[in-house]
């Protein structure tokens, strides 16, 4: 018999039904061999489907991707990115401003650690302020907002009168407190715009109001922009851009018509165009924009150095404490540019790790603006949220040259009292609009010492599924 024959009457063999096969000696029947589906076809050297195998291979990133979606949909996780985002902000910031700020102390004879003391006090101060402003009722909050834009304008017209303010780098907006400490009213102008204004449209959309324009604009932008005129007398534009990018901000939110945003950034653009063109130093400054070399009388030094100090960090940093640019080649490295020298020494995955957190940071709160239902809390809490991300924007698209120079500094991050202070107010604010949260507020209540025993057994009395109860032979 040859070899074909013999194949063909095996495969005969295994094709007949298992009541006219010859069973083996032991009594027990071989498995029959599993035929390949017709419809499918084979992965390359495997025995499954290709369709089967890449379902397997998704199935953990589907599984990653449930578990990441219902991880943000918790209640309590615009709360925790808050809190923790703005710690760690802050934290690295200190960091940043010890490491930064050290040869710029000793070039003044002053001590190494001058800087980093004084926004180790602001910190503290500010801290205290978080936690305050986490515990205010919504009913206070707005009971003060009013007295603040008094307060507020008064240090505003102080600032202008002579002998009473102080100038540091060509702007009068800073009064003396007492010692080395400076005040910079501009900076609470910031929250007070976002809190006045946030009351302001939530009372006029309790009465309907919003729907016509002369109660949309008046009197939030004429309020708006008499905190403008007042900063603008201290030559501070970079304030004012972030004061006018609010007050647009505001107006969004309260659902504002594209007629009425078009033709307020009109008038925007026109007065920047005006601003700028009246100032010799603004228009050197946007000039520097894209520069490879430092200029006429090195007018883009700062520009020009702080892509030197981005660009040598390279991945992971020259190592903290080691950059070169803040040995005097780099003016302003622990306010303005810090962000520059946080390059150079972490590297990329340093201002990446930055820009995350930042990213958290906003995210979360326009997730409190989103979900709450409270007018006063959602215009308040994207106020707070625009007026941030906008600092940000501005202060790292100057750094990385694709912004003119304004003079902002980076939020929570940044060297500087006077703006810690108010943005760690108004992180407190979004910590409390995030607990008002009703969703929130059971989560938080469940961790409650002693509630375990009473509520969490009632939750998991109430809300656990149903198990219909199986017979034993049953799989």
């Amino acid at each position: 018999m040859t070899a074909h024959n013999r194949l063909t009457q095996q495969a005969r063999a295994a094709d007949r039904p298992p009541s006219r096969r010859p069973r083996p000696p032991g009594g027990r029947e071989p498995a029959a061999p599993r035929r390949p589906r017709e419809d499918g076809r084979r992965a390359a050297g495997s025995g499954r489907p290709a369709a089967r195998r890449t379902g397997t291979l998704l199935a953990p990133v589907a599984r990653l991707h449930d578990r990441a979606r219902r991880a943000w949909d918790r209640p309590l996780t615009a709360y925790y990115l808050i809190l923790g985002g703005s710690l760690l902000i802050t934290s690295l910031g200190l960091v940043m401003v010890f490491s930064s700020s050290q040869i710029q102390a000793l070039r003044y004879d002053l001590p190494a650690t001058y800087y980093f003391q004084k926004q180790l006090v602001a910190a503290a101060l500010g801290t205290v302020a978080l936690l305050v402003a986490s515990r205010l009722p919504v009913k206070l909050l707005r009971a003060l907002t009013y007295p603040m834009l008094v307060v507020t304008v008064i240090l505003l017209v102080l600032v202008q009168v002579p002998g009473i303010g102080v100038e540091v780098n060509g702007s009068t907006n800073w009064l003396r407190v007492g010692g080395p400490f400076l005040l910079q009213p501009s900076e609470f102008a910031k929250l007070t715009l976002v809190l006045w204004g946030a009351d302001l449209l939530a009372r006029k959309g309790e009465r309907q109001l919003l729907t016509q324009w002369k109660h949309l604009l008046v009197p939030l932008v004429p309020g708006g922009l008499f905190l403008c005129a007042l900063i603008m007398l201290g030559r501070d534009m970079g304030t004012v851009m972030i004061i006018a990018a609010v007050l647009f901000g505001l107006l969004w939110l309260a659902g504002a018509p594209a007629r009425l945003f078009g033709s307020a950034l009109v008038c925007a653009a026109a007065a920047t165009v005006i601003l700028i063109a009246t100032s010799p130093h603004r228009m050197d400054r946007l000039a520097c924009l894209g520069a490879s070399g430092p200029g006429p009388d090195d007018r883009c030094w700062q520009a020009l150095h702080g892509i030197y100090a981005l660009a040598s960090g390279g991945w992971f940093g020259s190592g903290l404490g080691a950059s070169v640019e803040k040995w005097g080649e780099l003016p302003e490295p622990h306010t303005d540019f810090i962000f520059a020298i946080t390059g150079e020494e972490l590297g990329l995955a340093g201002t990446l790790s930055v820009l995350m957190l930042f990213a958290a940071l906003g995210y979360a709160g326009i997730r409190v603006a989103g979900r709450s239902e409270d007018p006063f809390v959602r215009y308040a809490a994207g106020g707070v949220t625009i007026w941030i991300m906008a600092q940000v924007a501005i202060n790292i698209g100057a750094v990385l040259g694709l912004l003119p120079i304004a003079g902002v500094p980076l939020p929570l991050f940044s060297y500087g009292g006077s703006a810690l202070l108010p943005t760690m107010c108004a992180i407190g604010l979004l910590i409390a609009f995030a607990r008002s949260d009703p969703a929130a507020r059971a989560a938080l209540a469940m961790r409650q010492p002693g509630v375990p025993r009473t509520l969490a057994g009632l939750r998991r009395k109430t809300m656990r599924r149903p198990v219909r109860k199986r017979p034993s032979g049953e799989r």
